[in-house]
């Protein structure tokens, strides 16, 4: 049985977590000072949530070797170094949870849950309550700022995570999506569906749509805005703007949609509700949308996730001719490079680039003179 429980409760509009012991259900009192700090810097429940598990497998391990984060600070820098190694050794054998599928998590999970750990010790330390950790060194990368002039950020790093897998995510493709919009059985799956693969939205920023003022019925476009206070949690990623335009046809069937369950969205502002059971009216959340499309991969066999949705809207623009920057302007990507790996642009395709211009500039250096 595990020792520490993740507990999440609402303040008001807030979704705050804290982390107990399972027994007694007394507070543990510092992570869950550091996990309300989360929540009051905006972070997104998500964010927090993913923070307090972490914790919480944190706290496990320590009490399975029966040490304390104390004891962790007075370590010296190998006794350190080891703790956090053998610390993602244990996560990657699957022992953060009790689960009977015992799934095995992979290195950049785990190199995930080490970083939530390593921040709470910061925190910790920004307090006066613990001294630095010995492991981590000072590092820098230099980046531009919104004027475009350089600036070299420090951070934190550690020498001993996991070497992470590449990240092997598909786009979805154009008849997956059609056999998934003809298996749905209602037009918000449908409409859902729709929206993920002509907006390249993320999944928790579509469930954010509120449809009395992000919708612009004469333009076609839907808008994304941070809010914290939506009642699914739903939020735009980065504190972001962006607006989309979809296709006639698309923006017609979200009027059907909005006809069909009127009276069902009147108790509510946002666009995706549920439309059955004790929830009918209340907004829709991303468990149930997961749900949703595990139903349509056992229904037909195909395997689609609201990511592989927006790589697909990244793979169609590319090849309608659309530049990488405004692709990456509409995926809300802060970096090019994100753009990039979404796009699977590989050495061959550059290859192939390389051997289309010098096709057609091949004397650029007059070459055939110096031979």
């Amino acid at each position: 049985m595990e020792h520490y429980k993740v507990i999440g409760e609402m303040d008001g509009t807030l979704q705050c977590y804290y982390i107990c012991e399972t027994e007694t259900l007394e507070m543990v009192l510092e992570p869950s000072r550091y996990l309300m700090h989360k929540t009051m810097s905006n972070k997104s429940p998500n964010t927090v949530r993913r923070n307090a598990y972490s914790l919480a497998a944190y706290l496990e391990y320590l009490r399975i070797e029966d040490k304390t984060a104390d004891q962790v600070i007075a370590m010296d820098y190998e006794e350190q170094s080891s703790h956090f190694v053998q610390f993602l050794h244990w996560l990657k054998d699957g022992n953060h949870r009790e689960t009977e599928e015992h799934k095995i998590p992979n290195n950049g999970t785990c190199n995930a849950y080490l970083k939530d750990v390593f921040r709470f010790y910061l925190f910790m330390e920004m307090q006066g309550r613990y001294e630095s950790l010995k492991v981590l060194y000072y590092d820098s990368f230099t980046t531009l700022n919104s004027a475009g002039a350089k600036r070299r950020l420090r951070y934190r790093a550690f020498k001993g995570y996991l070497k992470e897998e590449e990240r092997k995510v598909r786009a979805a493709e154009q008849n997956e999506i059609l056999t998934l919009l003809k298996a749905c059985t209602n037009c918000r799956d449908q409409l859902l569906i729709l929206l993920a693969a002509e907006t390249g939205y993320r999944i928790g920023e579509i469930l954010g749509i509120d449809y009395t003022k992000d919708i612009d019925f004469k333009n076609h476009t839907i808008r994304i805005y941070f809010r914290d206070d939506n009642e699914n949690g739903a939020r735009a990623k980065n504190a972001e703007y962006r607006r989309a335009k979809v296709s006639k046809e698309t923006f017609e069937f979200l009027m059907y949609y909005l006809a069909e369950y009127r009276k069902l969205l009147q108790s509510q502002q946002l666009l995706f509700i549920n439309i059955a059971g004790d929830d009918a009216g209340k907004a829709l959340d991303v468990d149930a949308v997961y749900s949703m499309f595990r139903r349509m991969e056992h229904k037909t066999g195909i395997k689609v996730t609201p990511h592989m949705l927006r790589r697909y809207f990244a793979v169609m623009r590319r090849k309608a001719g659309w530049r990488l920057e405004m692709i990456s302007e509409a995926l809300g990507h802060k970096h090019l490079e994100t753009t990039i790996k979404y796009l699977n642009i590989v050495d061959d395709e550059l290859l192939e680039a390389s051997d289309a211009y010098y096709a057609k500039h091949s004397a650029l250096y007059n070459v055939q003179q110096l031979l």
